[in-house]
């Protein structure tokens, strides 16, 4: 079960804000690395989200590397152009499997 979040946080603002972004993109590359796309999708979701609130000055804050990922590299695998991934229970039924027997010599002959 997930962590219910304070009613009373306020929300992030200034050095908070940029080191949460850079926290979250690291996280999302961490992910990346163990292959863990959905969890990676998620938090790089909400590290996008938190980006795009940053000013032009905050964003040029954020380190490179950690920019590059998040606009282009990570765009590549969960851009908005990739399909959606399916449900973690829908399994697609398996095809059946026909046995082909060989034919049976007649004993009589």
């Amino acid at each position: 079960m997930p962590a219910k979040k304070k009613a009373n946080q306020a929300p992030l603002a200034g050095k908070a804000l940029l080191k949460e972004v850079c926290r979250r993109i690291r996280v999302a590359r961490s992910y990346w690395d163990a292959h863990n796309n959905r969890a990676c999708r998620g938090e790089r979701q909400k590290a996008i989200e938190l980006y795009e609130t940053l000013t032009k000055e905050q964003r040029e804050k954020v380190p490179q590397t950690l920019r590059v990922w998040l606009r282009y590299r990570s765009e590549k695998y969960f851009g908005e152009h990739r399909s959606k991934p399916k449900s973690k229970y829908h399994k697609k039924p398996q095809p059946k499997v026909q046995v082909k027997t060989k034919a049976q010599p007649d004993p009589k002959s």
